[in-house]
């Protein structure tokens, strides 16, 4: 049951209780009233019949002397010279009233009493209808009026979704609207965070950009320095250092570029099986690879897509060299259709990077391996820009899995 229902629930719960011991006090109130009228008027009668009994020695309005059936109760009463009244229990509820007469004689009057008679009754449907009205009624308001705030809620919980999607600039205050209750003061909260978020983001996409930059002519410098040095293992591992340096720089002005929004797909038509097949078989030369350590295998036909092939070649470099540094040989690349799919067969994504998606400078679990986690990043920006849809999770034999989803030519959608 949503907020709705529940408040809606509580407040019907509620309200139809005191509406109930609302009920329940006036009819007894009533009750009282008509019992209380009952008293007098029989009172009343047996003064009156008293007064003529006393002239006259007569009986009237149905009195009785010294009735054997007169309750003990009121005899007693009335014998230590009070004036009363006494009622009979259910069933067949009698008003009974006497009072002392001349010679010492108790005069009584005795008159049948219902529980409930027509104006009772009447009360009662009154009060039934009423109360079941006006608990439909609020009913009917506490249902408007919780709507308004659940859908003011789902609103904040909306905005909320939205920035978690990586739209920081969506505002909750525009969402739920003026106030100054709870929920605005949730909206207000909600958007100051975004605001301190953004202010975050960017603060390290300038130092993403700052440091790339500085450091991309010393760096240069370094590794020109670097082949000059005489031949010797010395030489070789401060070559080597220099261009993973190099690298690094290079992927750090690589997202700086996605960060600044000015990245634009090149589009154009390829086959995208044999384009993949000739981009793996590439990255194998490249990089000195084993025919058998990165497997290509097509399912059913070869589609062309509208897609930029260098940027194709990048995120499947990155994805088989993540896969081949973090996971197990060998690495499966699988095309169907417009999907790619890279399988290791290592222990798997991490399950933050599978449900946040990849983010720069973490680089997963320890049985992984370490990196600076921005190779993933730089595939996963190349993917947004083409309009593609790359997403991680674990392939059925434990392996990491990454899909890419390229869109569909236009006449094709």
């Amino acid at each position: 049951m949503g907020l709705r229902g529940k408040l809606g629930l509580i407040f019907l719960l509620v309200s139809a209780l005191a509406i109930l011991v609302l009920c329940v006090a006036v009819y007894t109130q009533a009750q009282s009233a008509r019992l209380d009228r009952t008293r007098s008027f029989a009172d009343e009668r047996v003064q009156l019949a008293a007064q003529s009994y006393d002239q006259t020695e007569i009986p009237v309005f149905g009195s009785k002397l010294d009735d054997p059936e007169l309750p003990p109760q009121l005899r007693s009463a009335v014998m230590e010279g009070k004036r009363a009244t006494f009622k009979t229990g259910s069933p067949n509820a009698k008003m009974w009233a006497a009072v002392t007469v001349k010679d010492g004689k108790i005069l009584s009057i005795v008159q049948d009493y219902e529980t409930t008679d027509d104006s009772m009754r009447a009360l009662q449907q009154a009060l039934v209808i009423g109360g079941l009205g006006t608990v439909g009624l609020v009913a009917l308001v506490t249902v408007i009026l919780a709507g308004g705030l659940s859908k003011r809620i789902v609103a904040v919980a909306g905005t909320a979704r939205r920035i978690a999607a990586g739209d920081l600039d969506a505002s909750a205050t525009e969402a739920v609207g003026k106030g100054k209750d709870e929920v605005a003061s949730l909206a207000a909260a909600l958007d100051t965070m975004a605001s301190s978020l953004r202010g975050q983001l960017e603060a390290e996409r300038r130092f993403t950009a700052d440091v790339a930059h500085d450091l991309r002519t010393p760096v240069t410098g370094l590794t020109t320095a670097a082949e000059l040095l005489p031949p010797g293992r010395p030489s070789e591992l401060v070559r080597d250092r220099a261009k993973v340096l190099r690298r690094l720089v290079e992927d750090l002005l690589e997202i700086a570029r996605f960060d600044s929004g000015v990245e634009q797909a090149d589009l154009e038509l390829v086959g995208l099986g044999a384009f993949v097949g000739s981009a793996v078989g590439r990255l194998r030369m490249q990089q000195s690879l084993a025919p058998d350590s990165v497997v290509v295998q097509l399912n059913g036909k070869d589609e062309t897509v509208s897609t930029d092939s260098r940027r194709i070649e990048r995120i499947l470099a990155n994805l088989i060299v993540n896969g081949l540094r973090h996971g197990r040989p060998p690495i499966e690349v699988t095309v169907t259709g417009r999907v790619v799919e890279v399988v290791d067969h290592g222990n798997g994504y991490p399950e933050e990077l599978i449900a946040e998606g990849p983010r720069r400078f973490r680089s997963g679990m320890a049985e992984r391996g370490v990196g600076h986690g921005l190779g993933l990043t730089i595939a996963a920006g190349h993917a947004k820009v083409l309009g593609a849809e790359l997403t991680f999770g674990t392939a059925p034999n434990g392996g990491a899995l990454a899909r890419l989803v390229l869109p569909a030519l236009e006449a094709d959608v």
